[in-house]
């Protein structure tokens, strides 16, 4: 099997290390040669433009510089090759520090000491060990076992719910629609890992989050969201703050990126928000792997983590 070009298409994502460590073993492109380029062999992307790989006649396969996919499945004139998904013990520990972070500042009830800070205030709250405080992950992937992983071993009793049974040594699994509200119901912070579906989107939402905990140690359930921003719903969670369904939140990413300057969840004070940075996606880890798969691919080996296109992920 000869190797063929790499179309290099990214949007929100400067090309030019990509270009330059995927060039060190074969020739990039940012654009096709035409609309039926047949020198293309492979495709690295991040929301592409639609229509862009449609007619490519020797496209191998699609590879994402992200964890998500579905930026690629909504490309109308997606063609029928394998998509293979970013896996990476770099991007893995991003994601686990983000959720690890954002769970011990909650658990440590961080924004009740800024705000005493502020106040000039010296007073100690209760606080409850780590083994009375119950974080349940939305997404039993790669990512969110990892989350788990370490989470156990700072104490934490951890929940976990997925589309179909994923057991985990340890962690306390719920699955498909009819475990949703019992893990719910046993879970005190909610952190959401999810892939973004037809089925997921919108599923952080007033209803769901009414559901979790919140006669705790924590005085209230807490939102944790790194997962997809279309997974929830921006006004349904300010809903939940206001009228105290949810105590705090923390959220990497929004319904419309970037977050509007005008949304009220940039100032409100039991939101801490960042920029869709939980785990950002390092050409220098990723790149020698998308390498090595291809190279294995034209041994004749098979592609690693492709997505399930009937799943979405």
């Amino acid at each position: 099997m000869e190797k063929g070009k790499i179309l290099l298409a990214l949007t929100g994502f400067h090309p030019q290390r990509w270009r330059e460590l995927l060039a060190a073993e074969r020739e990039v492109v940012l654009e096709p040669d035409g609309p039926s380029d047949p020198s293309i062999t492979y495709a690295v992307v991040w929301k592409q433009k639609p229509n862009l790989l449609s007619s490519l006649p020797n496209l191998r396969a699609i590879f994402s510089i992200g964890a998500g996919v579905d930026h690629i499945f909504a490309d109308p004139g997606l063609p029928d090759v394998p998509i293979v998904r970013v896996v990476a013990d770099n991007l893995t520990q991003h994601m686990t520090e983000y959720v690890v972070w954002r769970v011990l500042d909650h658990h440590r009830q961080s924004m009740l000491y800024r705000a005493q800070q502020q106040k000039k205030i010296w007073r100690e709250p209760p606080q409850r060990a780590a083994e009375d405080i119950s974080v349940g992950i939305m997404g039993l992937g790669n990512l969110g076992r990892a989350a788990a992983s370490v989470l156990l071993s700072l104490g934490f009793a951890v929940n976990g719910w997925s589309r179909t049974e994923r057991p985990m040594k340890g962690v306390s699994t719920y699955s498909g629609e009819a475990g949703l509200i019992p893990f719910l119901n046993a879970t005190d912070i909610l952190v959401v890992l999810l892939p973004l579906t037809p089925r997921t989107q919108g599923i952080i939402n007033y209803g769901v989050l009414k559901e979790l905990r919140r006669r705790n140690g924590l005085g209230g359930a807490v939102l944790i969201n790194a997962g997809r921003g279309r997974l929830q719903k921006d006004a349904d969670i300010l809903r939940a703050l206001d009228d105290g369904t949810l105590k705090e939140a923390s959220l990497d990413v929004f319904e419309v990126e970037p977050l509007p300057k005008t949304s009220p969840l940039w100032s409100h004070p039991k939101v801490f928000v960042t920029p869709h940075a939980a785990a950002t996606s390092d050409p220098a880890h990723l790149v020698p792997i998308m390498l090595l798969q291809m190279d294995a691919f034209e041994r004749g080996e098979k592609l690693e983590n492709l997505v399930d296109r009937e799943a979405g992920y």
